[in-house]
């Protein structure tokens, strides 16, 4: 029998959070890097093919050594993609860690080198280099029948590029930055306005959109303006989020904000008989919510699937307040 998984949010639907918890400068991004390389010194475990004997054939060359692409038919090595994600304001110099994939039939990275690699963003240029030894992580155990073998074609090399050119960011333009909700809402985009506005003591924000706040760097911020948006990061906001109620068919689980309200209706499934009017269970006259709702049904002797298809019944005859997002 699938026992009820429920997480029940507590939090007021108004729940307090720093703006930058929930919100972004604009300009302010990471950007992805990619390279095609080869990995070496494997046991065996590379391409069969010919294309990562002509590759190092190429690299011998340019290090003044010739060699026979032929003569290099080996399984120690193969072709990988490795891809890493080069956050904000990275300078030359600092690491960042990256991910190598098998492109080819390899067996396995294990134990494997990547030799270095060129990383290119999406305008062509090269962002970092990357070379080292790669990772599939820990020795392989099995403690169950049912464990998964480990996986061996995807490594991992931590700190294992580093940055040669900085990627430029403009995030203050002609005294003016601009902040980006992370979730848009058209609420919350007009509170995070109101509470800069309040904080400093004057109109320099303004919502745009959902998910848009235009804000201007009072003067006596312009020689500074890292502190300024410090200090804006640093504001409080009440957010506010659409209602929403989450079911998993598969495992039961049920999740859903605290404070969820449903209209008044009439429910009769099976051998289960709700009511609810005036906004209360008229069983017990408590406040008609998803969660006391989930409750009553619960201690009914409901099951997981039972309360899902009943919050499905809802929602297609309206009375449930809330979108309903089924997985």
């Amino acid at each position: 029998m699938l026992f009820l998984m429920m997480i029940v949010l507590t939090v007021a639907i108004f729940a307090s959070a720093r703006i930058k918890d929930i919100a972004k400068f604009r300009g302010v991004r990471d950007n992805q890097l990619f390279g095609i390389g080869i990995v070496v010194g494997l046991n065996g475990t590379g391409d069969s093919g010919k294309i990562n004997s002509t590759v190092l054939s190429n690299i011998a060359k340019t290090l003044g050594v010739t060699m026979n692409p032929e003569d290099l038919k080996t399984r120690n090595s193969a072709m990988v993609m490795v891809v890493a994600d080069i956050p904000p304001f990275f300078k030359e110099g600092m690491r960042l860690d990256v991910v190598v994939a098998s492109i080819g039939d390899a067996k396995s990275l294990e134990g494997g080198i990547l030799l270095q690699t060129p990383l290119f963003g999406a305008d062509g240029n090269v962002y970092a280099v990357a070379q080292g030894s790669v990772s599939t992580g820990g020795a392989e155990v099995k403690v169950s029948a049912n464990l998964q073998s480990k996986y061996k074609v995807v490594g991992f090399i931590p700190a294992g590029a580093i940055v040669e050119r900085e990627i430029p960011f403009e995030f203050a333009q002609s005294s003016t930055v601009t902040l980006l909700l992370n979730r848009p809402d058209f609420t919350t985009a007009a509170r995070v306005a109101q509470a800069i506005n309040t904080t400093f003591d004057r109109k320099i924000a303004k919502a745009i959109d959902a998910s848009t706040i235009k804000i201007d760097v009072p003067s006596a911020f312009e020689d500074d303006v890292i502190s300024f948006l410090a200090l804006v990061e640093e504001i409080e906001v009440s957010v506010d989020a659409p209602a929403k109620v989450v079911v998993n068919e598969k495992t039961g689980t049920i999740v859903f904000g605290g404070n969820v309200k449903v209209l008044d209706f009439t429910l009769s499934y099976g051998v289960f008989n709700v009511t609810i009017r005036n906004g209360k269970l008229a069983e017990n006259g408590t406040e008609a919510t998803v969660g006391a709702l989930v409750s009553a049904l619960k201690s009914l002797g409901a099951t997981p699937q039972d309360i899902i298809a009943i919050l499905q019944s809802m929602h297609k005859a309206g009375v449930l307040l809330a979108d309903l997002v089924v997985m």
